[in-house]
């Protein structure tokens, strides 16, 4: 099936797909159904279009993978989506907070000029303006905030999820991706960031699940826990 067939849904399941794999968390229909707050019965409709139309698999063991067309078209319209976000930010100087639900109404169907046009504004831009690469494949690793000790130094990667309420409670703290401080406190309801000017940032432990950092000293590498996919109090993309 052509490229330009593809119907909004798809795309959005995709995308979704996508996002689970670049964080390192497991491609289930189980795991899109909750990031995308939707049931059971319906993500496995959708999910069963998408094998029969050729762009996933599945295995004996539940697990989705792409195929050739399905990666493409899933890498096409994150890469998209990203670079739209980082347009919205630095030309139309949309609040970084705001432009994730918008670039999702505007990233459908833009054509191949539009979309190297937006390219030549953003320049040399190579992270969304949430810190996720728009160059797929150079992402660099992090840590979950919730895992560094007191003390250490840490640099804010990205956030990985971009619910628009959750976009808004990280920027109400004080937080971007690129901010350096020290981590000055944690408990099991709190973590606060001491930034390189004095200011106090604090957020909630479940939050801090979603923010990846680099840190020193370094905590092991984990994986962000499922249940913090939830992406807001809205159904996603809507």
């Amino acid at each position: 099936m052509p490229a330009d067939h593809f119907t909004l849904a798809e795309e959005e399941y995709l995308q979704i797909l996508f996002w689970l794999k670049e964080a390192g968390l497991a491609m289930t229909a189980a795991n899109v159904a909750r990031a995308m707050q939707l049931s059971a019965p319906t993500v496995h409709e959708m999910v069963g279009r998408l094998e029969r139309d050729g762009y996933i698999t599945r295995g004996q063991d539940k697990l989705i993978s792409f195929t050739r067309a399905g990666a493409k078209q899933a890498e096409t319209i994150v890469s998209r989506h990203r670079l739209i976000e980082r347009f919205l930010t630095d030309v139309l100087e949309v609040p970084w907070d705001e432009v994730h639900e918008q670039a999702e109404s505007l990233e459908h169907g833009m054509s191949p000029m539009l979309e190297e046009r937006i390219r030549a504004k953003v320049g040399e831009a190579k992270n969304c303006p949430h810190g996720h690469p728009i160059r797929l494949g150079e992402r660099e690793p992090g840590v979950p905030l919730a895992d560094v000790e007191v003390g250490a130094e840490v640099r804010i990667l990205r956030f990985e999820n971009e619910a628009q309420d959750l976009l808004r409670y990280l920027k109400a703290a004080g937080l971007y991706p690129g901010l350096s401080g020290v981590l000055r406190s944690k408990d099991d309801h709190e973590v606060v960031i001491e930034t390189s000017k004095g200011k106090l940032c604090t957020v909630t432990t479940s939050v801090a699940e979603t923010v990846s950092v680099v840190a020193d000293p370094s905590p092991p590498p984990r994986t962000a826990l499922p249940e913090y996919l939830m992406l807001g109090e809205r159904r996603y993309g809507r």
